[in-house]
């Protein structure tokens, strides 16, 4: 395994600075694209101090700057944010499961910033007993990412739903087999298998590994 340095560092947020600092990078984000509609992403959420939550932060090393962020919400202590507008199917239910929401990068960023949010969303995954991640997205350009970044359509092709956590804005539904991605990309030579499993950051969080979590049956609202 080679070893790759950045010039950007992703980390766990453990500060008001950092939570601050990743809503400022969300509000400039998603104003890039929706505008006016985006003013509650400047302030911190409740869920992003939730125990089940984790807010990442990515910093330029040269400056400090926060230049993207993500955050990944556990079913441990209720259901995902997507489960108050879709039923997910049992295989996915009865199992450990998170979401990514405010995956957000400033514009003009370097595609790897997103791309490394996504490795270590993969890892942190991986660690912490996860079998499958859940992501949203509201156009076929970002629908597109993350099928190259490995994630199925849960709904129909060309499907979106509108989601309650999203001001009701129609998005499409991915999901992930955690613990099947990594042989399924070695089968299929995808692209980035090497970057995701045969590449060492060091500019990203280290996560050891913990007991499966088990799952936590939640009553779900369609």
């Amino acid at each position: 395994m080679r070893t790759l340095s950045l010039n950007f560092e992703v980390h766990i947020a453990t500060t008001e600075v950092d939570l601050i600092d990743a809503c400022e990078v969300r509000e400039k984000a998603y104003g890039h694209h929706l505008g006016d509609a985006v003013t509650s992403f400047a302030t911190v959420e409740a869920l992003d101090r939730a125990p089940d939550t984790i807010v990442l932060v990515c910093r330029d090393k040269a400056c400090g700057q926060a230049i993207g962020t993500a955050r990944i919400q556990a079913n441990t202590a209720g259901p995902l944010l997507v489960e108050r507008s879709v039923i997910l199917p049992h295989h996915i239910a009865a199992h450990a499961r998170a979401e990514v929401t405010r995956l957000a990068v400033l514009p003009g960023t370097d595609p790897l910033v997103k791309l490394c949010l996504m490795k270590a969303i993969y890892l942190y995954c991986a660690a912490h007993g996860i079998d499958w991640l859940v992501i949203c997205a509201r156009s076929e350009p970002l629908a597109r990412n993350y099928r190259r970044l490995g994630f199925k359509d849960f709904l129909a092709p060309g499907q979106m739903v509108p989601l309650a956590h999203a001001g009701h804005i129609p998005h499409f539904v991915f999901t992930m087999d955690i613990q099947g991605t990594r042989a399924e990309w070695l089968r299929n030579g995808h692209r980035l298998h090497a970057f995701m499993f045969e590449v060492m950051h060091p500019d990203l969080p280290r996560f050891h590994p913990e007991p499966r979590r088990l799952a936590v049956s939640h009553r779900q609202v369609a």
